[in-house]
């Protein structure tokens, strides 16, 4: 009996707010006060903005993840609302308290301050695997962050493969510079990083490099370049797009939103090239604005793309 499923993608992923800084020219300075532009609370969690983005994007996407019974869990759990994410596999836990992020913005990059709270305490255990079942692909986020599931991540990936699913990954960045995806790899069908993760894991000094090596371990890989763009690879087929030129406002959640992209537009049958060029389009749209989440709709990235 074949399984229906009413569920394109299942994100497994850290849920956390971000409080975002913008408007710096450098670093703060301790002893001292200084005005910004703005200081505006989002929703934050690389895996909950993809799943956002590929929700914006007309997927139909279940969430799985762990938040306390506190503000900012409350928060997120209405932020899934809006944006039409099934919120069923998330658990609500009133002894824990939802993660949250600092980020200090300028219009080059970023620092972020973390209290992962409930983002290192959602266990394997806690995934609901009827959730998982409904979907047609799992995507996993924050490798690093996801401290309560690294350990299952193997039997995370293989259940979902024997359900019949799909996997993807974005490692995100290593707090403790370890860089260590043995557990990761093997089991992913697509793997998402940037290329500074992508350097980092793979100890090569450019993307390149890095993409040559990965793509011996996974069989599709896309690399995020920043404002140079993206290069991937699948087997023979090897793609270098240059990416979209946008005047930066904050580059919080470009990446995600790159995953969103790049993930709507292959679980939709496109080839490598189109994948990369979506996945480009979503990050310079989200590059643009202030925030993670708002800049996706299936009209703004068709004039973005159709622009060149």
């Amino acid at each position: 009996m074949t399984q229906a499923h009413d569920l394109d993608v299942v994100v497994v992923c850290e849920i956390n707010v971000d409080i975002v800084v913008s408007g710096l020219d450098g670093p703060p300075v301790f002893g001292a006060e200084r005005t910004v532009d703005d200081i505006a609370l989002s929703a934050g969690g690389s895996g909950l903005l993809t799943a956002t983005g590929l929700a914006d994007l007309g997927l139909r996407v279940g969430l799985c993840g762990l938040v306390g019974d506190d503000l900012f869990g409350r928060f997120m759990l209405d932020h899934c609302d809006r944006h039409g994410i099934d919120r069923q596999g998330v658990v609500v836990d009133p002894s824990e308290r939802t993660g949250s992020s600092v980020m200090l913005s300028t219009t080059v990059d970023r620092a972020i301050l973390t209290h992962t709270g409930t983002m290192a305490r959602f266990v394997y255990e806690q995934i609901n695997f009827d959730v998982v079942h409904r979907a047609r692909h799992l995507h996993l986020s924050s490798h690093f962050l996801q401290a309560g599931i690294r350990p299952s991540v193997p039997a995370l990936l293989a259940q979902a493969h024997a359900l019949g699913l799909g996997t993807s990954a974005d490692t995100g960045h290593d707090p403790d510079e370890g860089w260590d995806v043995d557990d990761l790899l093997p089991g992913l069908d697509i793997f998402l990083p940037n290329e500074v993760e992508a350097q980092a894991i793979t100890g090569t000094t450019t993307p390149e490099d890095a993409l040559a090596r990965l793509a011996q371990r996974v069989p599709l890989v896309a690399i995020k370049c920043g404002a140079a763009g993206a290069i991937a690879a699948r087997g023979d087929d090897h793609v270098c797009h240059p990416g979209f030129t946008v005047r930066v406002a904050d580059t919080t959640g470009a990446g995600d939103a790159f995953d969103a992209g790049f993930l709507s537009a292959w679980l939709g049958g496109a080839d490598l090239e189109t994948s990369v060029r979506r996945g480009n389009a979503c990050g310079a749209l989200t590059a643009a604005r202030v925030g993670g989440t708002g800049a996706l709709s299936l009209a703004g990235v068709a004039a973005l793309l159709a622009s060149g």
